[in-house]
């Protein structure tokens, strides 16, 4: 289980415990929550080589879910190693950046210089506002959990710059060659990674099927984690 951009494992803990019958793992990516940020450069493709070497490592050939960046990183780690990813589950997800979304990340790229100033807190606080679609009631503690996970703000710039990234260098043309099933998953109010990018990702796959949570947007696992266990039940159970 991947987690997005500014977040850690614990985006999953309301899954691990729900979806005790498998046996799971989550990891904090580098430079989010207790993982250190490394040599980093800025990439997708060192991103996705930090999952290959944790399934060649520690899990072996897995099902891989991802949240938003850790979807995109899911999809890269399938098209480059279909013998470690057995079925990709990818929430939230693009596989390419569109000229507003690489001028949104490059904008947070630069106030993530100090994460701790006024302007970093306000910023992380309206794109999290933005991403919730329900649980608006939960904004200052999931807001707090976000600057936790951001830390120095290292693996943050490292992350968004990797996505924004994909404006130039989209990940859709290596769809194509995916072996493996992909599920994709969408939320019915999310506004960061509508259904258009779902679709983008569903027409460049040779086997994908959509799935959309209702209730939620993109932060869809604090809007309605129980609709993701089911989601997530049902797919793992139809190709298991």
């Amino acid at each position: 289980m991947v987690h997005g951009l500014a977040e850690d494992r614990h985006t999953w803990s309301n899954q691990q415990a729900a979806l005790g019958d498998f046996h799971t793992f989550a990891y904090d990516l580098r430079g989010h929550g207790d993982t250190t940020v490394g040599a980093a450069d800025a990439t997708l493709a060192q991103l996705g080589g930090d999952l290959v070497g944790f399934l060649e490592q520690v899990s072996g050939p897995a099902i891989v879910v991802g949240f938003s960046l850790g979807g995109t990183v899911a999809l890269w780690a399938a098209t480059h190693r279909p013998d470690l990813v057995r079925q990709a589950v990818v929430l939230g997800t693009s596989s390419v950046v569109g000229r507003t979304a690489a001028g949104f990340y490059q904008a947070r790229i630069e106030m993530a210089a100090d994460t701790a100033s006024p302007e970093f807190a306000a910023a992380l606080r309206d794109d999290t506002a933005a991403g919730l679609a329900v649980a608006t009631e939960q904004l200052d503690r999931v807001v707090a959990a976000r600057l936790a996970a951001v830390g120095d703000g290292v693996g943050y710039c490292n992350a968004a710059k990797a996505m924004a990234g994909l404006h130039q260098d989209p990940l859709t043309p290596s769809l194509a060659t995916l072996s493996a099933h992909v599920d994709v998953v969408g939320a019915a109010h999310d506004t960061f990674c509508p259904l258009k990018a779902a679709q983008i990702i569903l027409d460049a796959l040779p086997d994908g099927h959509y799935h959309e949570i209702s209730d939620a947007g993109h932060l869809v696992n604090i809007d309605n984690p129980r609709g993701v266990t089911e989601v997530l039940r049902v797919t793992l159970n139809e190709r298991n």
